[in-house]
């Protein structure tokens, strides 16, 4: 590997990795100031309102975001203001759509949730997801330029600012309402979209007249990234969306729980896969195909020597971190948290699969698998709630991911001839090289300057 590839990734990689442990930071340390704070009933229906307006910002995203690095990073410049134009115009579209389906749900989900209130919070959300779709439209323009630390400091604004907000209210015994946590998030979304601005004003070179052609390009790359992030986040939230229906909120905050704990797990594969995608657009559009294999067993390996150590730790001492996550209060979340340790193995086999057929310009077949991921999900789920309870969601997930586990290496020895053996292969090779290329420079530099 050449040093500026080298480089590249260990720059990129190493600023993804940051921006995802701060995002682990104050994503647990908000969870684990509301955990305490609220009970079960209200931090339920708070997991099943972010679980909702997640959705809602996925599907916007889904459509925009791959699409338009995908775009910037592979086409000269002259090609950008005319797609960046196009870019805005279906987000601005999106977001309307969103605003509506946000409006005509919210006193439906107030009904089957019992929370009437939650029509309040709907109505107020749409604010944050006009800030929020500028902010992320941004932060998508710098990363399509191989930037992430304008990412990386509005992710802190707009993270940080809730965190510190919720823990301000823990330490002084404020009283905390949902409503007003909503009211925080406008705050930090408008603020990290006027400071993101600055990071990627040097490339808003927007056209005036909107292009047809990369509308319906943009779109027509879009559409197939789109029905994989729904199907993804379909996949993600369904359990505790149906939890929250068939059982109770309550149990939907326990599924949460034992979610929140293996987050950790979300820390190399978000790192390195976005660090991918761009680099990955780029080998494809100069090597063709045979960069596939290289970079999906390399890429999964390294998650994998990163990742494996922690689910150790986490399988190990799982009765004391929910314990000091979450409080006494939520025991039931354990052995929930044993079997979704066992399907955090696979994530990053899943994660890259998405990445590599995005990348090479075949989103399509990332769409159909995963809408065969979310398909047998919702009905593995919905038989296994009504039989096994809180247990039933986590059973189906691991059954699933069985399933889809196997498809997609098919799927991929096919294409690229990968062998999902070589990434533990690379996984072991991974601290070696990470000795070699990194850990033993960094020590010469220090011994020569003492």
């Amino acid at each position: 590997m050449s040093s500026n590839n080298r480089n590249y990734w260990l720059k990129s990689g190493s600023l993804n990795l940051i921006l995802n442990v701060q995002t682990l930071i104050f994503g647990f340390g908000g969870f684990f100031f509301l955990v305490r704070m609220l009970d079960k009933h209200s931090f339920g229906i708070w997991v099943l309102f972010t679980a909702t307006t997640t959705i809602f910002e996925t599907i916007r995203g889904g459509l925009v975001q791959n699409a338009l690095i995908r775009f910037l990073s592979g086409n000269s410049k002259q090609d950008h203001p005319d797609i960046l134009s196009a870019s805005f115009f279906i987000s601005a579209i999106l977001i309307i759509l969103c605003i509506v389906a946000n409006i005509s749900l919210a006193g439906y989900f107030a009904r089957i949730w019992n929370y009437p209130a939650l029509v309040q919070m709907f109505l107020l959300y749409n604010i944050v997801y006009i800030f929020q779709a500028v902010l992320l439209q941004f932060q998508w323009i710098e990363q399509a330029h191989f930037s992430f630390m304008g990412v990386l400091v509005t992710n802190t604004i707009k993270q940080g600012g809730f965190f510190f907000y919720v823990a301000f209210c823990f330490f002084l015994k404020v009283h905390i309402s949902l409503i007003s946590l909503i009211y925080v998030q406008v705050i930090c979304a408008l603020t990290g979209m006027i400071t993101e601005y600055f990071f990627v004003k040097e490339f808003l070179s927007v056209s005036k007249k909107i292009s047809k052609k990369w509308v319906f390009e943009l779109f027509n790359y879009g559409k197939y990234v789109f029905g994989t992030s729904v199907s993804t986040m379909l996949s993600n939230t369904i359990n505790q969306m149906m939890l929250g229906a068939m059982v109770s909120p309550d149990a939907a905050g326990v599924y949460n729980v034992a979610m929140r704990v293996t987050t950790v797990a979300d820390l190399p594969t978000n790192a390195i896969g976005t660090a991918v995608f761009p680099q990955s657009s780029r080998r494809f559009a100069e090597q063709g195909s045979n960069a596939g294999k290289y970079m999906y067993e390399k890429s999964v390996g390294t998650i994998l020597a990163l990742l494996i150590p922690a689910l150790f730790f986490l399988m190990i001492f799982s009765n004391f971190v929910v314990d000091i996550i979450a409080g006494t209060k939520y025991t039931d979340a354990i052995p929930i948290l044993h079997i979704t340790i066992v399907t955090c193995v696979m994530n990053p086999f899943f994660r890259l699969f998405g990445v590599i057929m995005d990348s090479m310009g075949s989103p399509k077949t990332n769409f159909l698998t995963l809408l065969l991921y979310a398909a047998l999900n919702l009905s593995f789920t919905y038989f296994f709630v009504k039989w096994f309870h809180v247990m039933g969601a986590v059973y189906a997930t691991l059954v699933t991911d069985i399933i889809f586990f196997v498809v997609i290496q098919f799927l991929l020895k096919k294409k690229f001839k990968v062998n999902f053996l070589s990434s533990f292969v690379y996984a072991v090779k991974f601290y070696p090289e990470f000795t070699t290329h990194y850990l033993k420079p960094i020590y010469a530099k220090v011994k020569n300057r003492a």
